[in-house]
């Protein structure tokens, strides 16, 4: 190990453990879930911390939102992060980039670790509130037809339940080709140009430095190196993996391994782009509210509801957790 994690809590492992553990954890984002522990970053550090399961009381997702937060608005707009709660009531707060990766984590510590809650309280709360609101929606009885087709549904989600991350990864690829596919190519040929003239005035701030002093040149240097960071923060410049094309490779790789699942899709309920269990579960509950009759019926509803979800849009946090998921598997495919 080049950098040691540190213990968090009241119990560390021996080094010997704690090598094997880390050199093994699955690395996800900034942390890593290890068999014997997790491990969480600091703020410009991945993985130098870390904290024995047994340590943990509760472990869930935080957002941050530009307005509103699962009370009401800025639905896209959302900075995340991963909170680890400690049995004497102390909490980490671990910064990520991307969503979905705070969720990857969630999913794998809940798999190995069912009794663990992945909620806070608050959001537990606000759950149980929204099972049970749902709920009361539904019919008190299905017509056999509609009961045949919310049998065909849950036959379909256990396909997928059986591989999870085969639906993850479809998801992830879909939202990151759907962000990729959106920055206009005015803005990575403005940062290109940015930062050739940050690295320039960066150079010309060392020539000068070198001249007449660091009070003259220093000026230079430190102007050319924030301009240097701020670009590549933006994550718009183009790079081996941040481009239209490693994007469309992604995705369509995901497509053909839920493909090979799926036995090619033939004969499944569900369009091979939108096979995920979050969409199966929406469906059914489109049929069971009584919205729909068919699979096919139940499956435009959903394109209609997910189409009619924007950032102005009022959402619980049930609602947030899947929309954040599934939306971009039918943007990237305009709902087709």
């Amino acid at each position: 190990m080049i950098i040691k994690p540190r213990p968090l809590g009241a119990s560390y492992l021996d080094p010997a453990a704690l090598a094997e553990d880390k050199k093994n954890c699955i690395k996800i984002g900034p942390c890593g879930v290890g068999e014997k522990a997790i491990y969480l970053n600091s703020f410009y550090l991945d993985r130098v911390f870390y904290v024995q399961y047994t340590e943990i009381r509760r472990i869930f997702k935080r957002v941050a939102m530009s307005k509103g937060g699962f009370t009401g608005k800025g639905l896209f707009g959302s900075i995340p992060y991963l909170v680890v709660q400690f049995k004497d009531g102390t909490e980490k707060q671990c910064n990520f980039k991307i969503e979905d990766r705070v969720d990857q984590v969630l999913a794998i510590i809940h798999e190995r670790f069912p009794d663990m809650p992945v909620h806070s309280k608050e959001a537990e709360r606000k759950l149980a509130e929204a099972e049970a609101a749902e709920r009361a929606k539904y019919l008190k009885e299905l017509t056999p037809e509609a009961e045949s087709s919310v049998h065909t549904l849950e036959d379909a989600k256990k396909v997928l339940t059986a591989r999870p991350e085969v639906s993850r990864v479809l998801a992830f690829t879909a939202k990151q080709k759907r962000t990729l596919d959106s920055i206009h190519p005015t803005y990575r040929l403005l940062a290109v140009a940015i930062l050739i003239a940050a690295i320039l005035c960066a150079s010309w701030g060392f020539r000068v430095w070198m001249q007449e002093g660091l009070k003259t040149g220093g000026l230079y240097v430190l102007g050319g190196f924030a301009f240097i960071f701020f670009v590549i923060s933006s994550q718009v410049l183009p790079t081996g993996r941040n481009n239209k094309r490693y994007g469309e490779e992604c995705y369509k790789e995901a497509l053909k391994d839920m493909k090979a699942l799926l036995g090619g899709g033939l004969g499944y309920p569900v369009p091979v782009p939108y096979a995920h269990p979050i969409v199966i579960d929406r469906m059914i509950r489109a049929i069971r509210q009584g919205r729909a009759v068919t699979v096919e019926e139940s499956m435009d509803v959903v394109k209609a509801d997910l189409k009619a979800l924007n950032p102005s849009v009022t959402v619980s946090q049930k609602e947030y957790d899947e929309v954040v998921v599934v939306k971009p598997l039918f943007t990237v495919n305009d709902y087709a």
